[in-house]
């Protein structure tokens, strides 16, 4: 059994909604659960009566009675064309973005939003409704309707929720990029989707410098050719130069002017469920990033499961995350208004002015009751020996964690360093769903380098390579049953085929998600890292961070990354490594890291090579690209740089190929 850091004073504590949910299934359904992962078996093995009973719970739309359906699975003796064609709720309408701001008009604040050239604003709930009618009908009047794609080259800021919140009123489909993102990886996102109107700012601060973007807004105006109309939104400068951006036929409006109308409350375009409401894109590493569409129904209502059930948000809670508008944590973020959070925005570099506190100073000056982070963040202030101690985090229940996995060394530094009683919840998902496949729960115990629970309604397995669940070891991250927030798949992708390739191919009947996964009996659950790049040295499939781990908690380490390199008919392991500013790589440190993965691992760990580079690939979404390294080292074509935000680090990485001796 994995020790315990922290379990809360009173898991049976009524102000949990976990709890209050399951006491309503007891009274309900007759049962006697007491604990969450009993209530999660019965949610997975009585799919219907849990939606159905959540619905009701939290009053998300018209009540639905026992005898009436939510779920239709598909048809078909396919087991996998059954799964990915079921549906949720096929009989209702609603719009996403009414039930996001229902009731927002009570709130004194809905978004408070930071910058880090010290920019800031405040917006109370009347206002975002008053701004989103404005907005909403500005586009309307435009011709913007029902299915146009609206998109966003935007930063963290209150305009892009608005801008979001206007696009699902009515009825269209939203994507965003982030204004760091290249001309060349824009458009490979946004030309597949061809939008009628872009939203963007006039740039953005980061690392303490002002990054214009105008002349990549004129890129992007001449490669999209659906364009019709360009929002600008005045961001370094108070009042943007719209001028700038004459493109023959394309009405450029600013942003201010578009919401100043009377209008107090939106009009709502009421859809199926399963409308789609956003396209987001893969990473791009292997190729053109996938253009994955989620439906409205299946997103509202599983971010309504996270973050009330979960995450223990509501009605007043002050929620952040670390994100950019360009990772699908910037969508989960913005769901939770759906609970009756007021969202706090932050726009810029996460260690302004090398302050490592910076974060946790604005935690304990909003008072924020939720804070969500990278694994890569909080890996940083551990290796900075960062303490908040100057930080009143009072009112500070949780803290989230993603991105990658989070190294149990850092479970224990945020319980010394940070804060001794919060509820540390590690979380999984991706793009894929905008969600979660395992995430926390305040009435269960953390355990250093695990995962809680699976969502509830979602049964999480490993699955090993001949497709039998596994417990104990090492498999495949697999979703056994249908959930709602399943994609309806890829944009301009007919009969689906890439989106069956991509999920439900693996293992017939459940989704493969890609992920390495240990179910830990009676605990919960570790994740390795994507499967993708698994390791395979004589045969032995090794996940990559059982080789990285070791070495990154060393003092000496700023970040590492193993891959395979191809042998013929095996391959050997190949361990990169950024060292820390005045360390310096030599056969006495090469062979301390290399005992350190034998004791922590095996010798089937050891790798071959033990390399120092400058830096690492990363995607635009700030995750280490193996795969793109892989693919280099074997001699194969890295199919998409423009996917990645540092492409130089593998001409570094070329460049000195024959001293590694590739």
């Amino acid at each position: 059994m994995s020790s315990e850091l922290w379990k809360a004073k009173n898991q049976r504590d009524s102000s949990f909604q976990i709890n209050g949910f399951m006491e309503s299934v007891n009274d309900h359904y007759g049962k006697n659960f007491e604990d969450v992962r009993d209530l999660h078996a019965w949610s997975c093995r009585h799919g219907e009566d849990f939606w159905r009973h959540f619905w009701n719970f939290y009053k998300i739309g018209r009540p639905y009675k026992e005898d009436e359906r939510v779920i239709c699975a598909g048809e078909g003796a396919d087991a996998s064309y059954r799964l990915m064609t079921t549906r949720f709720f096929p009989e209702e309408t609603l719009n996403a973005a009414e039930i996001l701001l229902r009731d927002v008009h009570l709130r004194e604040e809905a978004l408070v939003f930071y910058g880090e050239g010290g920019k800031a604003t405040r917006l109370s709930g009347a206002e975002l409704q008053r701004r989103v009618a404005n907005l909403a009908y500005s586009l309307q009047e435009r011709g913007v309707g029902v299915g146009d794609r609206v998109a966003a080259f935007m930063p963290n800021i209150p305009e892009t929720v608005i801008g979001f919140l206007a696009s699902a009123s009515l009825g269209a489909i939203w994507s965003s990029c982030s204004p760091d993102f290249g001309v060349e990886a824009t458009l490979s996102r946004l030309k597949q989707v061809e939008p009628k109107v872009l939203l963007c700012a006039d740039g953005y601060m980061y690392g303490g410098k002002s990054h214009e973007v105008y002349d990549k807004i004129l890129e992007l105006c001449s490669g999209l050719p659906s364009l019709e109309m360009v929002v600008l939104t005045g961001f370094l400068d108070s009042v943007p130069d719209e001028g700038r951006l004459s493109v023959s036929g394309l009405e450029v409006v600013v942003f201010d002017s578009c919401c100043e109308g009377e209008k107090q409350q939106p009009s709502y375009a009421m859809l199926p469920f399963d409308h789609p409401l956003v396209i987001a894109f893969s990473s791009g590493t292997t190729g053109v990033p996938k253009c994955i569409v989620h439906r409205a129904g299946g997103l509202v209502v599983n971010w309504i499961k996270e973050h009330r059930l979960h995450c223990n948000i509501g009605f007043g809670d002050r929620v952040f995350y670390f994100t950019t508008c360009g990772w699908m944590m910037w969508n989960w973020l913005v769901g939770s208004l759906a609970s009756g959070a007021t969202l706090i925005l932050y726009d810029g570099h996460p260690l302004p002015r090398d302050d490592e506190g910076f974060l946790f100073s604005l935690a304990a000056r909003e008072r924020l009751t939720f804070f969500g982070t990278s694994a890569r963040y909080l890996q940083t202030l551990y290796q900075k020996e960062y303490r908040a101690l100057d930080c009143d985090l009072s009112s500070l229940r949780t803290v989230a964690s993603t991105g990658s996995p989070l190294a149990p060394e850092v479970f224990g530094y945020v319980y010394d360093s940070i804060k001794e009683d919060v509820h540390l919840a590690s979380i999984s998902g991706g793009t894929d769903i905008m969600g979660c496949f395992l995430l926390g729960s305040p009435t269960l115990p953390v355990r250093a380098g695990q995962l809680q629970m699976g969502g509830l309604g979602m049964e999480v397995a490993a699955y090993d390579e001949d497709g039998h669940k596994v417990e104990g070891v090492c498999g495949e991250l697999v979703a056994c049953t249908p959930f709602p927030n399943q994609p309806l798949g890829f944009w301009h992708d007919s009969g689906a085929e890439r989106y069956r390739s991509t999920y439900y191919e693996r293992f017939p009947g459940v989704w493969h998600h890609g992920d390495l996964l240990t179910e830990v009996p009676g605990e919960g659950f570790v994740i390795h890292g994507r499967s993708d790049t698994v390791l395979n040295p004589g045969g032995v499939r090794i996940g990559s961070s059982e080789v990285r781990d070791p070495v990154e908690r060393m003092e000496e380490v700023v970040e590492a990354v193993a891959v395979g390199h191809d042998m013929g008919h095996d391959e050997r392991i190949i361990l990169f490594v950024v060292l820390r500013e005045g360390k310096k790589m030599d056969e006495v440190l090469k062979k301390r890291m290399c005992e350190r993965i034998r004791h922590e691992a095996s010798p089937r760990h050891m790798p071959a090579l033990v390399v120092e580079v400058e830096d690492i690939p990363r995607t635009l979404s700030g995750k280490v690209s193996e795969v793109a390294i892989r693919d280099l080292i074997n001699g194969r074509d890295v199919t998409n740089r423009d996917a990645l935000a540092n492409p130089e680090s593998l001409e570094v990485l070329a460049r000195n190929f024959e001293l590694f001796g590739l």
